[in-house]
């Protein structure tokens, strides 16, 4: 009986992994799961014992990751339609991982590291740029992220303290809601005070 069972469920796990319309959601989900969850746990481990061997090992991995991952938000249109293309991409993930091959490694040392070597100094000036850029404009919306975090504070009720009270006036540029000239503190009270009137 045990051997019936196990025959069939390698054969609903066989037609599930080649069928063509499940094939993909299951190799999308054993995709993300090789190449997302496993590696971002075996960093952790890797940080947590402070084994230095390891953590190059994960960092080597996570450029090949990156690098690919950002050759297929642009191919992935093109080649997704291809038969068996989450399978392969999926024995790709493996094969970065594999410790008897290292095939992350081999991809840094091979096309990564020489191409980074070559571009270092205009990809770190494109970097500073950006860098600069984006300091900019957070400090020139400042106010409105400060206000952003405080409602976000305030609605999920992580931040109950005199620092985290919403800045401004109700009503007051940027601010439109509830009547002029009421603060958001005061409108959420009012309006919680005339819920428990009517509930009584």
């Amino acid at each position: 009986m045990a051997f019936i069972g196990s025959s069939l469920a390698n054969d609903v796990g066989l037609k599930l992994i080649l069928s063509p319309i499940g094939s993909n959601i299951v190799m999308r989900t054993a995709c993300c799961g090789v190449g997302i969850g496993l590696p971002v746990y075996s960093t952790f481990k890797a940080i947590e014992r402070k084994d230095q061997n390891e953590q190059q090992k994960w960092l080597i991995y996570w450029a090949a990751y990156g690098s690919f991952s950002l050759v297929e938000v642009f191919a992935d249109k093109l080649v997704s339609w291809f038969p068996m293309y989450y399978h392969m991409k999926f024995a790709f993930l493996v094969w970065l991982q594999l410790p008897s091959v290292e095939g992350a490694k081999q991809i840094y040392q091979s096309h990564l590291r020489p191409f980074f070597l070559r571009h270092q100094a205009r990809a770190d000036q494109i970097l500073g740029f950006a860098y600069s850029e984006m300091a900019k404009l957070i400090s020139r919306h400042q106010t409105e992220i400060q206000f952003t975090r405080s409602l976000i504070m305030k609605l999920t009720g992580s931040g109950n303290g005199p620092d985290n009270q919403i800045p401004g006036r109700v009503g007051e540029p940027g601010q439109p809601l509830g009547r002029p000239g009421r603060t958001l503190t005061e409108a959420s009270t009012r309006n919680s005070d005339s819920e428990s009137d009517h509930e009584e």
